[in-house]
Parts: C-alpha cells; sequence; structure tokens
C-alpha cells in the first residue's frame, strides 16, 4: 500500500491490448495454430529450481531487449504501445475535429494539438512560466514565502510539503487534510545521505542539473550556480528530518491528529489560519500530520532560512515541475537527469507518447470512458468478477483453517474478509471534466490548468461525505490496488490484459496465475498484510487482534522480512525488506490463495496437459507472465531505493521459493538455488 491508494504492478500505463485483442486477433495464422504463449516464452537452460523467474520468461527476455527510450522493458510495455496508437488516433482525430468548446473531444484535441506544437512551445521558451517566476522573484517577507508556497501548491508544484484531502485513517467516513513530508527534487531522503559511489555521483550530478535549468530559465550562470547551491542546502535540511521509506508504511506512527491552533504550536511563528486560506483550504479545522519532526524543520526554515534561499528553492520547483512541457532546452535537460542519470535511458521517448502521458494525468476517465465502451466486453467483465469471488471463497477457507490464530481473530478476519468491495473493470460514475478548460495557446499552461482543476477537485471534498464509489487509477491503466480506508479492491480492466492472448482463449490456468494470483489474491492479502491488518471492517485504523495473534503474525512477518534482505539486487544494494513486506506479503498470499482456487476449475481437474504443460505448471507459469520484464541497473537502483515493491524477479523467485506445491510442481531438489528447507519457508494465509 502506498498513501497514493497505488498497489500490485507497477508498470505505469494503461494497457487495454488483450481487451482490444479480443475483437481483432486470435491464436490462428492462416489456419495454423500459434505455439502456446507460455511454452514460447520458456528457457530451458536454466531449471526452474534455480531461477524460476528466467526459467518462465528468459526466451521473451532475450527477443526483447530495453529500448534506447526505455528505462525498462516488458509485458505492460509492449501492451502499452498498442493502446499508445489507439490514444493517437482518438487525439488526432479530435484535434481536426473542430468540436463544440467545452465538449470533451474538444479539449482532447486541444490537449494533443498545443503538446505536439514543438514549433511554438520552442518560440515560447520560458514564457509560460514568466508571471510565475517573477512572482517569486518580488518575494520580500517570510510571509511572501508561504503565500508564494500556496500560490504554487493550487498549481501543482508540491515545494516544501505535500498536502490532500483523503480519508481519516481512524474515521474513514470522514474526508480529513492530509500533511505529509515532501519538497525534495531527489526521489527521497536517503539520496542526500548514502555514501556509496553511485548515489553521490547522482547528488553532484543534481547540484549541476539545477544549476543547468536555472540558467536556462533566465539566470546568469554565477546566480544559477550559487541558488543551485541554496537549493541542495535547504532540500538536504528537509530531508535529514524526513523519515525513511520503511517508516512511512507504519500508519499508526504517521498519524497525528491537530487542530489549526496545535499545528501553530507545532511550529511557532507560523499563522496556519491564513496559510490554509491561502491554499484555499480556510475551512479545515484540523489536519493528520504524517510527520510532525518535518513541519517542525520547515517551520524553522520559513523563520530562519533567508528569502534569497527561498527564491532559489522556489524558482528550482516551478522550472523542475513544467520542464518537460517547456521548450527543447529545458526539456532536454531535465530528461539528462531524471531519464539518463536517474534511470539509464539513452534517448526522450517520442514526444507524442509523453503528451498522451501527460493527457492520462490530466483527464484519464474522458479517456477510459471511450475505451471501455470498446474494449471490455461484458463477457470479460463477468468472467473476472466470477474469479473474485472464486479468490475470496478461497482465502475465507485459508484463514478457517489457519493453525496460527485464534477462532475470535479469524472471525473478525472473515468479518473483514466480507466487507470487502471489489470494483472490477471501470467506474459505475465517470468524473465529470466540465469545469476543466483547455486550449491549444499553451502546452505548460493546459498542464497547470489541468493541476490547478485536479487540486481543486481533490479539496472540494473537505468535509463532505465519501463517495465510496470512486477509482483512484483510471480503466486503461495497467495495476490495481487495495484501499485500507475503503476496504476495497479496485481492479481496472487493462490489468486482466495478455498482449497476443483474447481472453476468452486463455486458459484457466493462465489467468488464475496471471490474474487471479498477481491481482486478485494479492489485493486481496494487502487487507490483512503488515500495514492493511491494522484497519478494520469499515477501513478505520483499530486493532481488532488478540495480542497473542498480532505475536504471532509478527513473527511471520519478520520471516519474510529477513528473506528479502538476503537477496542482493546490484553492487552492494540488497533488498530493504522491511520496506517491501506489505508487497512481499500479498505476492506470497496471492499465489496460494488462488492457486486453491485453481483447483476447484474443470481444467485442474480434468489434468490435461496443454502446450507440454500440467495445468499447474500453467498456473505458476502463468503468475511469472505477469512480472515478466527487465530494467536498467540505473532504475533498479532507484527503485531499491525508492519503491515498496521488490524487483520483478524477486516477485516470482522470492515467494515461490516458500511454496510447497511449486517444490513438487517442478521437482524442486535441495541441490537448487530456491530451495528454501520447510523449516525456513514462510507461512502466512
Amino acid at each position: 500500500m502506498n498513501h497514493a491508494s497505488a498497489l500490485g504492478k507497477t508498470l505505469l500505463l494503461g494497457s487495454l491490448l488483450a481487451a482490444a485483442l479480443q475483437g481483432c486477433q486470435s491464436n490462428t495464422n492462416n489456419g495454423a495454430a500459434q505455439p502456446d504463449l507460455l511454452q514460447a516464452n520458456l528457457d530451458t537452460t536454466v531449471r526452474p529450481g534455480d531461477d524460476f523467474f528466467t526459467y518462465a520468461n528468459g526466451a521473451w527476455l532475450k527477443q526483447h531487449p530495453i529500448p534506447a527510450s526505455e528505462s525498462s522493458w516488458g509485458i505492460g510495455k509492449e501492451v502499452q504501445n498498442e493502446i499508445y496508437a489507439r490514444l493517437r488516433a482518438i487525439n488526432e482525430e479530435a484535434a481536426v475535429a473542430h468540436a463544440a468548446a467545452g465538449t470533451n473531444q474538444q479539449k482532447i484535441g486541444d490537449f494533443w494539438a498545443a503538446g505536439m506544437d514543438s514549433v511554438s512551445i520552442d518560440k515560447q521558451g520560458i514564457a509560460p512560466l514568466k508571471p510565475e517566476l517573477d512572482r517569486v522573484a518580488a518575494m520580500r517577507t517570510a510571509q511572501d514565502v508561504q503565500a508564494e508556497i500556496a500560490r504554487l501548491k493550487v498549481l501543482g508544484v508540491n515545494a516544501l510539503f505535500g498536502s490532500y484531502v483523503g480519508q481519516d485513517a481512524k474515521n474513514s467516513d470522514k474526508m480529513a487534510l492530509q500533511l505529509w513530508q515532501g519538497g525534495l527534487g531527489l526521489p527521497n531522503r536517503d539520496y542526500y545521505f548514502n555514501k556509496d559511489a553511485r548515489t553521490s555521483n547522482i547528488r553532484k550530478e543534481y547540484v549541476k542539473h539545477v544549476a543547468n535549468m536555472l540558467a536556462l530559465a533566465g539566470q546568469t550562470p554565477a546566480e544559477a550556480a550559487a541558488n543551485s547551491a541554496r537549493v541542495m542546502q535547504l532540500e538536504t535540511t528537509l530531508a535529514k528530518s524526513s523519515r525513511k521509506l520503511e517508516d512511512l508504511r507504519d500508519p499508526y506512527a504517521n498519524y497525528h491528529k491537530m487542530s489549526v491552533a496545535e499545528l501553530g504550536k507545532l511550529t511557532p511563528g507560523l499563522d496556519w489560519h491564513a496559510w490554509l486560506g491561502q491554499m484555499e483550504l480556510a475551512k479545515a479545522d484540523t489536519a493528520i500530520v504524517g510527520q510532525p519532526e518535518f513541519y517542525q524543520t520547515a517551520g524553522q526554515l520559513l523563520k530562519t532560512a533567508s528569502v534569497d534561499d527561498w527564491k532559489a528553492y522556489l524558482q528550482w520547483h516551478l522550472v523542475n515541475t513544467f520542464a518537460s512541457e517547456l521548450s527543447k532546452p529545458l526539456d532536454n535537460e531535465h530528461f539528462h537527469f531524471y531519464g539518463t542519470i536517474l534511470q539509464g535511458q539513452k534517448e526522450q521517448r517520442a514526444r507524442w507518447k509523453r503528451v498522451l502521458d501527460n493527457e492520462e494525468d490530466a483527464m484519464g476517465e474522458m479517456l477510459g470512458q471511450l475505451f471501455v465502451k470498446e474494449y471490455f466486453k461484458p463477457a470479460t467483465k463477468e468472467r473476472y468478477e466470477k474469479m473474485v469471488q472464486n479468490v475470496m471463497a478461497s482465502f475465507e477457507e485459508h484463514i478457517q483453517q489457519l493453525d496460527w490464530m485464534s477462532d475470535s481473530t479469524k472471525q473478525k478476519a472473515l468479518v473483514k474478509l466480507h466487507k470487502i468491495t471489489p470494483k472490477v473493470g471501470y467506474p459505475n460514475k465517470w468524473r465529470d471534466y466540465s469545469t476543466l478548460t483547455i486550449g491549444r495557446d499553451s502546452y505548460a499552461q493546459n498542464v497547470m490548468r489541468a493541476n490547478q482543476w485536479a487540486y481543486r477537485y481533490n479539496i472540494s471534498k473537505l468535509g463532505k461525505p465519501v463517495d465510496r464509489t470512486e477509482w483512484d487509477m483510471t480503466p486503461q491503466t495497467y495495476n490495481a490496488y487495495y484501499n485500507p480506508s475503503n476496504n476495497e479492491i479496485v481492479l481496472p480492466a487493462a490489468i486482466f490484459a495478455i498482449p497476443g492472448l483474447r481472453d476468452e482463449d486463455a486458459d484457466d490456468a493462465i489467468v488464475y496465475g496471471y490474474g487471479g494470483a498477481s491481482t486478485i489474491g494479492h489485493e486481496l492479502t494487502h487487507g490483512f498484510d503488515d500495514e492493511g491488518s491494522q484497519f478494520d471492517e469499515k477501513g478505520n485504523l483499530r486493532n481488532w487482534w488478540t495480542k497473542q495473534d498480532r505475536k504471532q503474525f509478527q513473527q511471520r512477518v519478520n520471516q519474510i522480512v529477513r528473506q528479502f534482505n538476503s537477496y542482493k539486487v546490484l553492487d552492494s544494494l540488497h533488498i530493504n525488506g522491511k520496506a517491501t513486506a506489505g508487497e512481499n506479503i500479498a505476492d506470497l498470499g496471492g499465489i496460494v490463495i488462488a492457486l486453491d482456487a485453481f483447483k476447484k476449475t474443470d481444467q485442474y481437474k480434468k489434468g490435461e496437459k496443454i502446450g507440454g504443460l500440467t495445468p499447474t505448471q500453467r498456473y505458476f507459469l502463468g503468475y511469472a507472465l505477469g512480472w515478466q520484464n527487465h530494467q536498467r541497473d540505473e532504475v533498479l537502483a532507484q527503485r531499491v531505493l525508492t519503491d515498496v515493491h521488490s524487483p520483478a524477479n524477486l516477485r516470482v523467485n522470492g515467494p515461490f521459493a516458500d511454496v510447497p506445491e511449486f517444490y513438487k510442481t517442478f521437482d524442486v531438489q535441495p541441490t537448487a538455488k530456491l530451495y528454501r528447507p520447510d523449516s525456513a519457508r514462510v507461512t502466512i494465509w
């Protein structure tokens, strides 16, 4: 889980290809049967018990090297290309349609046209930001600094701290103002302090990059260098008071409800009433502060750092936020650091793809409405809704059979399971974008307006009843999540897509591994992982365990933490077992729960081979198919420090090493590299 409610597979953009393929592809070519998908991906030079991830996906990975414009490549990216093509056709049609002002088609067409007009963008240079840069330059007092931070927040510049309106973790029927640590230009606090050569070099490159960007924004080289040093010093101070990745996963430790008056005591001298009013949050009377020590430091900096320091910091964060929508020199320099230095990309992705990414962020549900009408058939939706029921029934049986949990806690766990709301495919109610203004005047201004719309859409929820029908992902997103406050699993249409295979041609073994284990079972288990298990059936942060049961559970969590801590992924970098515990628990839980659900299907009972593979072999291979992905060392290093998910290969090899059925199905012997003795295997759900 994370605070953006973005769980599950970490591939970023949508994939409706399989759903789309239902109408345009089949498994035959001029009457000749195509090779079995799973069989074709195998690398049989690798023993399943030594490295199942490579055994399952090796042939595919060899045939699909990472393109120069990408930091990683995998099944989701293959599908994404098809989605891009369809989105492009929709946008190009809208751009020449001359649709009526205010219609969805007008907004789609104008966003696309402005984004693709690189000639105008280059002519405009820094001009779209000039009014905001001038406002920053005109600051004279600490009060001016606060006012400008508030203004920039509305524009989507998250300087100094993070704020949003979300459900109160201890009262899920209430929407509350949430205040979180933030304000850093590097991915997280560890980048400011880790002493390994890779991270030390990133810090040096970051200081150069900030100076280069400020120079491109109009400062002299000397001014830009001096201001870059100011930025680095201020951000380092903020980073010192920022919590580590693993520490952000404790919901109790990151919950501090305060009145506005108490906020003032936390940060003496700051007028929070005025500041919240400037952020259009005047009606907020309380806030839930995640990390009070961070806000103490932020408050001190607002009083002690010079106005010139804040000018440099806010100019940098403003330019950095919108660099990709500005002229080529700014866009290229931004890519050099965040794309090449941080993630290892060799070249920029095509402009049209990047415009579509921004459009997805700006008005994704507008596009989603067009997709689901055409590419997610009712029969497909029905199949996965039924699979959700089957996997939930399997989870119920697993809970009932636990030997480490008492009956009283089991009953509460079952109540919570039965209260989980599954959302499959797409929302029943779509967002209304009627108040969003999009034109062809400026690409950067369109993104600013979209940010303003999104900000106001979010803060408008304060004081209103919780809308439990809302989705935090679009249907075309290759991802899924569990929301603890709503006690729901959200499964966008795209997450069930398998490229090159129509849904009706995918056997149950594949889809129970690919969709049932890595998505449905995974998200269900998030409700009972080390973090989700602290929320009750109503979505409230409340202990429903006996003390002894919680102790037994924590012992098992500690086992999986130790297991993943032992995995070295790059140079001296090891997996952070504590930070990734929730995802590792959910991976393991999803696999064993969905496997038992699959065992009740006709395919499993018949036991017939497909492509020379037994049903259970196909189940495990279907799960591994979902993590068919490889990445550059640079992005792998970044994700180890910033991501609560383990790398793709360990999301297969790690949990499989704990599953007895895996050993039986692939005859894994003690000499195999993945082999773990019975006493070392983790069993939770």
